[in-house]
């Protein structure tokens, strides 16, 4: 990975062009403390980070910019519209920023939010960021892992209908296990303790509200045990994240996208980062939307994009990802 005087090398990607991404990304880079955390490119397009600079007075480096000529012309474009020109642009963000770290010409990358209603309407099949990523890489499965100041969240499942989620599979889960096992050793927990969440009231209440807990969850929990790992459970979803709060876990294992997002959103909605597991690169993110409403009104508030970044840097120096 390319590291100057031991400063990594990070592409973040602008988002959608008519969402929030171009603001907080900018406003970030501004910032004195993360400034110095990195060696910068945005892939994105400057124009856009040009017009966002001047409307909210942020300072901006035209140099560090990857201008990918995704957008096209900027007649009719307006901040805080759905548009499937700016959804097709935002993939192509996240594809230059992917192969630039494939081809080792980045340490990481750090992505703003895209809209999957634009991408949608771009004629492109898409479920997520997490997803689409892992395909750039050539990953056969992928994790999305949440972690703000006070929880950590891993999922078994995340962008699928709730009916296909709850069909469980016993090793799946113990993937999930371990691939949270290994991201949080590597952000210094030598023994993380992780809770896996039952996927019915109550884990089940031995077998009166379900089997799933019983004959899936709990076996997923005892292969996962025999690694080595220090993973209890199935606990009862709507107790094990206050639990976890208060300490008695350093790793949540949901089961599907709400038992794990909603918790952490509620929590920290601005200060959780977003970790892709299971493939090759390091990749973080916002933990939030396109924000269209407040798009282009100098509204956003950046702490998300900062912590993903300080994420990021903190991976890329210790030479693993996620």
């Amino acid at each position: 990975m390319p590291q100057v005087n031991g400063v990594p090398t990070l592409v973040l990607t602008m988002g959608d062009p008519a969402g929030v991404g171009p603001e907080i990304v900018l406003r970030a880079l501004a910032d004195p403390e993360i400034a110095p955390l990195a060696r910068w490119i945005v892939a994105g397009d400057a124009r856009v980070l040009a017009m966002t600079a001047g409307l909210g007075g942020i300072p901006f480096d035209a140099a560090c910019v990857l201008d990918v000529p995704a957008l096209g012309p900027l007649e009719g474009f307006a901040f805080g519209r759905l548009s499937a020109g700016c959804g097709r642009a935002a993939i192509e963000y996240v594809r230059a920023a992917a192969e630039l770290c494939l081809r080792g010409e980045a340490s990481a990358m750090v992505t703003a939010p895209i809209n999957k209603e634009a991408v949608a309407r771009s004629g492109r099949a898409f479920s997520g960021h997490t997803e689409y990523i892992a395909e750039l890489c050539g990953a056969a499965e992928s994790r999305m892992l949440l972690v703000s100041d006070r929880l950590a969240v891993v999922h078994v499942s995340t962008h699928i209908a709730l009916r296909n989620a709850c069909e469980l599979k016993q090793d799946r889960i113990v993937r999930t296990i371990e691939l949270g096992h290994g991201a949080m050793r590597r952000l210094g927990f030598e023994q993380p303790r992780i809770a896996v969440c039952g996927l019915n009231p109550h884990a089940g209440e031995h077998g009166l509200f379900g089997r799933e807990d019983a004959e899936i969850i709990a076996p997923a929990i005892e292969a996962a045990r025999a690694k080595g790992i220090a993973a209890s459970g199935p606990h009862a979803p709507d107790t094990v994240f206050l639990q976890a709060v208060r300490g008695a876990y350093d790793l949540v294992v949901a089961m599907y996208h709400d038992q794990g997002h909603i918790p952490m959103k509620l929590l920290d909605f601005e200060g959780g980062v977003n970790v892709t597991l299971g493939i090759p690169i390091i990749r973080t993110s916002v933990d939030h939307g396109t924000a269209f409403d407040i798009a282009g009104k100098n509204q956003a508030n950046p702490r998300s994009m900062k912590q993903a970044i300080r994420m990021a840097a903190r991976m890329a120096k210790g030479g693993d990802a996620a």
